[in-house]
């Protein structure tokens, strides 16, 4: 045995015994040098791994697409064709969205567009498409698509209630028949077994509103049966029609019925009937999953959620029919005083007119709220959004600020809760929900700490959606890692101001390529869709 390999093997002896793994001697090169090369050394980090455990000042080696090593002393163990000094930066596994709305930039033509660098800013390297229903349940068409036309972020799509209603019964407010209901249930299968991460619902949003209970647990069985989430968007946040907590109820229902996991999208207590509900629902969440249902969430850290005014306003028997019926029944005077009064009820749920801030670019009310274009327009309120709503149907963007920050703060506390941006258009939570969150709730107002943040940003988030090798500073694991620096990691979008890129993030990999580097966007759109694998033996 030559010196070399005796050294080797002492060496592998006591990182072994540090809990750290060794380098491969097998990889090393033949000019003389035993270190093996690896593609980028990131050295003297303060390296968080997306576990519980507490972080350590040490490097990270990246080969290729994956994780080759995550310790101390990595420079005597490997020679790096590029070397990234993170000294008084922060190493931390790519964030997790679990929530997004990009659709104008994963979906645009310009392929600098689906570099995605809202998300990319933020240190996003993964986000959940479909949401809220939405989801097609041609998958691997969806999947054809993303290979064809790459983007910044690796996806990981849902199939959408929503979508599969639509397709069977289009805009209709009624139940389906055995054999529609079979059809929605093939569709859901179908997508399921093309690598669907579970089904998404979206019960406030009409037509998926009109959908029973029994039906929603008809479908969502699909996905149960082939390893599926189910994830929604809840009938009412509010005191809109069922109220809150019997939302709640219905929610933890479904998982039950169909026999899968639930998972709360964009948890909060939306409008003043409901704000301070915070402990009620966590009390409902804390005794189903101690029952051993499994139940999770994710929470976007902002006090006015995203939205337009056909929704928030209109009844749901308004919007009937999709647009064309909806426009009829608000230009028809024997209808519009019942909508007028719905509409009005609402909007004080929602706060008043004042708190709806138009936000759709373009506009003569953008930038405005409500109350301010009422005023303008010397118009009641209602009118006011009456004249939006048939002018556009795409200006009627808002952000509706209706939640409470001690809610907000109980929720994001939470063990099973975990970050998202449910980022659209209009709202800066597209471009700053992460680093608001930590400027916000870790270094301002003290709500969780920096490890708590990073959990809920990346393991935790993978460990709920199953993602293969994903969440984690781990060897063999895919090389989606952020590098940021904590002293300028910050949000620059407000509300008035949307489209503002965050800052601080000096080093982005998606999948071993930089998408980030110096504090720059590069031209790499490295991204994939990350598919499941169902449930052997439960598709053709």
């Amino acid at each position: 045995m030559t010196r070399r390999h005796t050294l080797w093997q002492c060496t592998a002896m006591l990182v072994a015994l540090l809990g750290f793994p060794a380098a491969d001697p097998s990889a090393a090169s033949t000019d003389g040098d035993a270190r093996p090369v690896v593609d980028l050394l990131i050295t003297g980090g303060t390296v968080y791994t997306g576990d519980d455990a507490p972080p350590f000042v040490g490097d990270v080696a990246v080969s290729g697409e994956t994780i080759a090593y995550v310790g101390p002393d990595a420079v005597r163990r490997y020679r790096p064709k590029r070397l990234l000094d993170a000294t008084n930066l922060i190493v931390a596994p790519g964030f997790i969205d679990a929530h997004t709305h990009p659709d104008s930039y994963i979906r645009s033509l310009d392929p600098g567009l689906r570099r995605n660098a809202p998300w990319l800013f933020q240190g996003v390297t993964t986000v959940m498409i479909g949401v809220d229903g939405g989801g097609t349940p041609d998958v691997a068409d969806e999947k054809a698509h993303f290979e064809r036309y790459h983007v910044g972020t690796n996806l990981v799509p849902y199939v959408g209630f929503g979508a599969v209603r639509e397709r069977v019964l289009g805009q209709q407010a009624r139940a389906p028949t055995e054999a529609e209901l079979g059809r929605m249930r093939s569709l859901v299968a179908k997508a399921m077994c093309e690598g669907a991460v579970g089904l998404s619902t979206g019960l406030f949003y009409a037509p998926q509103s009109f959908a029973t209970t029994a039906e929603v647990v008809a479908v969502a069985r699909e996905a149960a049966t082939r390893g599926g989430i189910y994830d929604t968007h809840q009938r009412d946040e509010s005191s809109y029609t069922i109220g809150l907590l019997r939302s709640v109820d219905e929610t933890l229902q479904i998982g039950r019925e169909a026999g899968l996991p639930v998972h709360f999208a964009h948890i909060k207590a939306l409008g003043v009937d409901v704000q301070g509900q915070a402990p009620q629902v966590i009390s409902l969440i804390n005794a189903a999953r101690a029952a051993g249902q499994d139940v999770t969430a994710d929470q976007y850290p902002w006090a006015a959620s995203g939205s337009a005014l056909e929704p928030s306003l209109l009844p749901r028997s308004a919007v009937a029919g999709g647009r064309a019926s909806m426009l009829r029944r608000i230009n028809d005077p024997n209808q519009l005083d019942r909508i007028r009064a719905e509409m009005r009820e609402n909007l004080r749920r929602r706060g008043g007119a004042e708190s709806l801030l138009l936000t759709a670019s373009g506009f003569d009310w953008s930038g405005r709220t409500l109350a301010q274009m009422a005023a303008s327009w010397r118009v009641d309120p209602i009118d006011a959004a009456l004249r939006i709503i048939r002018a556009t149907d795409t200006g009627g963007e808002v952000a509706s600020f209706n939640m409470i920050e001690a809610d907000i703060d109980l929720f994001m506390r939470q063990a099973w809760v975990v970050t998202s941006s449910d980022g659209s258009d209009g709202h800066p939570r597209q471009y700053a929900t992460f680093p608001r969150k930590y400027a916000k709730y870790v270094l301002a107002d003290g709500v969780i700490t920096v490890g708590e943040f990073i959990r809920s940003s990346t393991g935790r988030t993978a460990d709920i959606f199953k993602l293969d090798r994903r969440g984690y500073l781990r060897q063999g694991y895919s090389a989606d890692i952020v590098v940021f620096d904590p002293g300028r990691y910050s949000p620059k979008a407000d509300y008035v101001h949307p489209k503002v890129l965050s800052v601080g993030v000096s080093e982005l990999l998606v999948n071993g390529r930089s998408a980030i580097h110096a504090g720059k966007l590069t031209t790499a759109s490295a991204g994939r869709v990350l598919l499941r694998n169902p449930t052997p033996g439960s598709c053709p």
